[in-house]
């Protein structure tokens, strides 16, 4: 991987893990067509890291809180909006590890994604704030975190979809869902480091890892004020329209053997 491919995959990972269009997937294709599917775990994880440090900078001011009082509300939040991914991640891992390395479902999965995108707008805009979410709202919206596990099915786009159903304001929605994110991707990053340590690591140079995890970080923290801004006065479905047509090229693609 040369450093013009790194900043490329840092690119998308970071404008795909926020913006509803799945950065899982896009990662695949992209890892595709640069013939780096051996790249694989170690790649994704140094790109996610790159992602989580977005977001870590994004809500200092929370994390900072959350450090200096750890049993807040907000952190009963999080635990339990975070307890679905956990259950789907150990329960079914091998199983979704084997659909990512072959991407044979990715096409119908962005396929899958449009559609809740789209009944997203269809969901009368809510008044709930953060601090109006119950715990079983949390544990609601964390729910449809877990159903990312499938590698295009976008998190943020089934969490905000999720917070939507439970009536928050959109504003709010997007914020908690990349909130929501940081357990999420930190437990994933060190469950993909595991893997890391304990199998063969791809020859890629440390300066282009860096690049990416640094490209990754910075658009990641543009897709995140973006996408806040964004939900608050625009639709979703065009979100809808672009997965919808990129996931049915993938599978006239598979179709006929090419991709």
């Amino acid at each position: 991987m040369d450093w013009l491919q790194a900043i490329i995959l840092g690119i998308i990972q970071g404008l795909t893990e926020f913006i509803p269009i799945s950065s899982t997937g896009h990662l695949y294709i992209g890892r595709k067509l640069f013939g780096l599917e051996e790249a694989g775990i170690y790649l994704d994880t140094m790109l996610h890291i790159g992602t989580l440090i977005a977001l870590l900078v994004f809500y200092k001011d929370i994390i900072i809180k959350l450090i200096k009082k750890p049993f807040s509300r907000i952190t009963a939040l999080l635990v339990v909006g975070t307890i679905p991914a956990v259950f789907a991640g150990v329960l079914f891992s091998d199983f979704f590890d084997e659909i990512s390395k072959t991407g044979v479902t990715i096409g119908w999965e962005f396929l899958v994604t449009g559609i809740f995108l789209w009944f997203a707008d269809s969901i009368r805009n809510g008044a709930k704030k953060i601090d109006d979410l119950s715990l079983f709202d949390s544990f609601f919206i964390g729910s449809f975190q877990a159903f990312a596990i499938f590698p295009a099915i976008s998190r943020s786009g089934m969490t905000i979809v999720g917070a939507l159903i439970r009536k928050m304001d959109k504003e709010a929605a997007a914020y908690f869902s990349f909130l929501l994110s940081i357990p999420a991707i930190f437990g994933g990053v060190i469950f993909q480091l595991k893997d890391v340590m304990s199998g063969n690591v791809p020859q890629i140079s440390l300066l282009s890892m860096l690049v990416a995890t640094i490209s990754s970080a910075f658009f990641g923290y543009i897709a995140v004020k973006f996408m806040i801004s964004f939900v608050k006065r625009q639709s979703l479905r065009i979100f809808a329209i672009y997965v919808w047509v990129l996931g049915g090229f993938i599978i006239l693609l598979q179709k006929i053997a090419i991709f």
